[in-house]
């Protein structure tokens, strides 16, 4: 027969093993973080959540929602042909405009192509161009950006630019407000996301001179190097380097 103290012990032993095990303690330099599991909707971990911030690049997922919204209701299509304008070309063009797709002055470029510039480069010239492909003029695009961003409860965000080039304050975002903007693209627009968001490279432009292609890699560096990793959009700490 068992002694009293051996089956206490076996007794406690079985409980602790059946108890949840306590998370891990963690911190972050990060100044503002927020992780949220899609599957359960539990938040993991959030610091400073709601505080307003400059997206720069980031900004960039509500071009890219507003675009696979339109798509999703049949009011753009894929293979539309958006004209680069010259004063568009000019203005984001050369080292001083940020990532680039490389676009031209007249080019004709299609909305998928456009789409591919704006995910996987991260072009500052595409979002322009489709923006105004779109509505007409960037600010009547913003227009619509931000109507979609009340409509899905970003409540702490307000755009300014189609592709979050610093604006002395006017776009702000907080991380809060990204990751539910994150979750929606992946949700709503399903097989656009799968489509556009998991791309490792693209190539578009030509080279001075010799007039090779030009293919860049996603700015995005997690995908192909973080088991899992399927998308959205990465950026540097500081704003005016990641744009």
């Amino acid at each position: 027969m068992k002694s009293p103290i051996l089956l206490a012990v076996l007794a406690s032993t079985i409980l602790a093993s059946a108890a949840p095990a306590a998370a891990p303690p963690f911190e972050t330099e990060a100044p503002v973080a927020y992780m949220k599991d899609l599957s359960s909707g539990a938040v993991l971990y959030a610091k400073d959540a709601d505080r307003r911030m400059p997206p720069a690049s980031m900004a960039k997922m509500m071009t890219v929602y507003v675009a696979f919204d339109l798509i999703k209701k049949g009011e753009l299509k894929l293979d539309q042909m958006v004209t680069v304008r010259p004063e568009t070309w000019k203005q984001w063009h050369g080292p001083a405009a940020g990532s680039t797709m490389f676009l031209s002055p007249g080019e004709q470029v299609s909305v998928q192509n456009l789409l591919h510039g704006i995910v996987t480069l991260s072009g500052n010239d595409a979002c322009v161009v489709l923006a105004e492909g779109i509505a007409g003029t960037e600010p009547a695009f913003v227009a619509l950006m931000n109507q979609r961003a009340k409509e899905l409860g970003l409540d702490n965000s307000h755009f300014g630019t189609s592709n979050g080039w610093p604006d002395n304050g006017v776009t702000y975002v907080t991380a809060h407000d990204l990751a539910e903007l994150a979750a929606r693209t992946i949700q709503d627009f399903p097989d656009l996301y799968k489509a556009f968001y998991s791309q490792t490279s693209f190539t578009w432009g030509k080279t001075m001179g010799s007039g090779a292609d030009i293919t860049q890699q996603n700015r995005d560096p997690l995908l192909g190097r973080v088991q899992g990793a399927d998308g959205l959009k990465t950026c540097l700490l500081y704003p005016s380097r990641c744009v």
